[in-house]
């Protein structure tokens, strides 16, 4: 089976969560807080970051697994969370492709004059071609991340530089617009966790990566990091090149600020051109994060057996991939080309998994002390004897959850109830299944 290093796992990681955030969302949140957003991206940086900590470890413990977070949650807790949080992260991951890749529409129109009209089709051609490209394997696809990633890195160094050179940075573009707007500022950090919610894509390619779980976790960790100091310095510059009260939700924020700022017409098409090529490889690595987390459910016996269909080389799983780009068409459709309401939606899946990163990693930690032989610990199939502990413990998960409730009162109420729905459905499916399979029903006593 063909495995990728750790330039290609961080460019994986990098190449979701660059393309989502700063070419997509940051107009739309600054639009929501103003220059708040600032506050918004450090403080979800912080929490991405102490996220991926507990994600790194978890990797490493267990690197044979595809579906990252679902896969942490089945084996810690059984077959019905598991199932739960399986669910919840395939709609987020297949929900933001149709997010990300209508910001590849929203830049493509504007970088060739099309009508807006073209918007979705464009969006749509983007998904159909990806799926194609992900027949060719993981690592020819990480290839083609390592150069794309290293390409749109470039493009916003130069966009930066633009700014502080050309940019007002003066409390006229800065200053007024939703610093004392609370919730002005959880909604724009909610919309942010979008941005950084790619590097759990890593994890949910462990088995192709040389190394194994070491290497996954330190490429979610670099991934992270690189992206926090990329996003507040080009949200800053965003609004040093137009007014923070000019921003409205868009999907092509960067293209309205060199706009706004009569930017010279190559840099217009740089930008323009490194906003399709990260748009685009954001699209291919949640394509790649759903698929692989619908295989690894269906590996369990979760889902139905075709979604282990696989390629010739054997790492790409044919039938969950066709499915979920098909998944992310419809809700593009669905939602008429809504980034915000589209984003919000993958959102509360993603929350919801976070929460559950650092319920496993309490669970673990829990089982580890009260057996050091290891034996309940080898009974759960997880690998203790290469793992990379998070720092902080028990206080990192603890302050991680908080942190999760809290982001939880910034989704807008359209996500709270269609998240609900999809938690009541799941639980619904998966007894129904059970039925249907007539498996023993199970009976436990929580209090004596």
């Amino acid at each position: 089976m063909e495995q990728t290093n750790l330039l290609g796992a961080t460019s994986i990681g990098l190449g979701a969560i660059i393309g989502a955030g700063i070419f997509v969302l940051s107009g739309t949140g600054i639009s929501l807080a103003g220059t708040g957003v600032l506050i918004a991206f450090i403080f979800t940086g912080i929490l991405a970051i102490m996220v991926s900590l507990q994600v790194g470890e978890l990797t490493s413990e267990m690197p044979e697994e595809r579906g990252a977070t679902y896969s942490f949650a089945y084996k810690a807790f059984g077959s019905e969370l598991g199932f739960t949080t399986g669910i919840l992260r395939y709609v987020g991951t297949t929900t933001s492709i149709s997010a990300i890749a209508l910001g590849f529409g929203s830049y493509f129109v504007s970088l060739f004059g099309i009508n807006k009209i073209y918007t979705d089709p464009l969006s749509i051609l983007l998904i159909i071609a990806l799926t194609l490209i992900n027949y060719r394997g993981i690592k020819k696809t990480a290839k083609y991340e390592s150069f794309m990633v290293i390409f749109k890195i470039l493009v916003l160094i130069v966009f930066v530089a633009f700014a502080i050179l050309a940019g007002h940075w003066s409390s006229s573009h800065f200053s007024g617009f939703g610093l004392s707007d609370a919730y002005g500022i959880f909604a724009a950090s909610v919309l942010a966790m979008f941005a950084y919610s790619g590097f759990q894509s890593i994890a949910n390619i462990a088995p192709n990566i040389k190394g194994g779980g070491r290497t996954a976790a330190k490429a979610i960790l670099l991934s992270t990091i690189i992206s926090m100091v990329l996003y507040v310095a080009v949200t800053a510059s965003l609004m040093a090149l137009a007014p923070a009260k000019e921003y409205g939700i868009t999907a092509d924020p960067l293209s309205f600020a060199l706009h706004y700022a009569n930017a010279p017409s190559w840099l217009f098409v740089l930008v323009g051109i490194g906003a399709l090529v990260a748009t685009a490889t954001a699209s291919l690595a949640m394509i790649i994060s759903s698929s692989k987390t619908a295989y690894q459910m269906a590996d369990d016996g979760l889902l139905p057996e075709r979604f282990k269909k696989r390629t010739a080389t054997g790492d790409t799983p044919t039938f969950a991939l066709v499915f979920s780009s098909l998944i992310g068409i419809v809700m593009l459709l669905v939602f008429s080309g809504n980034v915000y309401t589209i984003a919000s939606i993958s959102n509360f899946g993603s929350l919801f998994s976070y929460i559950m990163v650092s319920l496993v990693v309490i669970k673990i930690r829990k089982l580890r002390k009260a057996n050091s032989t290891g034996t309940l610990l080898r009974n759960f199939k997880i690998k203790i004897d290469n793992g990379i502990k998070a720092p902080l413990y028990p206080y990192l998960p603890i302050a991680s959850l908080a942190m999760v409730v809290v982001f939880f009162y910034g989704l807008p109420s359209i996500a709270l109830k269609g998240g609900m729905i999809i938690i009541a459905l799941s639980i619904i499916l998966y007894y129904s299944l059970r039925e249907l399979e007539n498996k023993p029903i199970i009976r436990l006593k929580l209090f004596k």
